[in-house]
C-alpha cells in the first residue's frame, strides 16, 4: 500500500513557467519530479497547459529560432503569478498541518 498526494500538476506547470518561457517537451522532462512519478501523460501535460492558457494564467506562442522545429512555448502570465503565489501559500500552509499531524502522532 502506498500513500499519495495528488493534484500538483497545475501548481508544478506554473512554477517551473516562473523561471523563465518554456516549451511543452522542456516542461515534460522538468515535471515528474515535482508530482512525484518517473513520467507524466504527455496529453493530461498539454490539456492542462491549455485549460491554464484559458483561463489566463500561461500565454503561448510557436517559435522557430528554437533549435530543431517551431514550437509552442509557453510563459506564465501576471495573472498566474499571483495564483503561483496563492498555491505557494496554500501548500506552506498545508505542509505546516502535515508536520503537526506528524509530530503529534508520533507521540502516540
Amino acid at each position: 500500500m502506498h500513500a499519495r498526494v495528488e493534484r500538483f500538476g497545475e501548481p508544478a506547470l506554473l512554477s517551473l513557467l516562473a523561471s523563465g518561457p518554456t516549451h511543452g517537451y522542456e516542461l515534460l522532462e522538468r515535471l515528474p519530479p515535482l508530482v512525484g512519478e518517473e513520467r507524466v501523460d504527455v496529453g493530461n501535460v498539454y490539456r492542462a497547459l491549455r485549460g491554464l492558457e484559458e483561463e489566463g494564467l500561461v500565454a503561448s506562442e510557436w517559435r522557430a529560432d528554437l533549435p530543431g522545429p517551431a514550437k509552442r512555448t509557453y510563459t506564465l502570465t501576471d495573472e498566474g503569478r499571483a495564483v503561483l503565489d496563492l498555491w505557494r501559500g496554500s501548500l506552506a500552509a498545508l505542509r505546516d498541518d502535515l508536520v503537526t499531524f506528524l509530530d503529534e502522532s508520533e507521540g502516540r
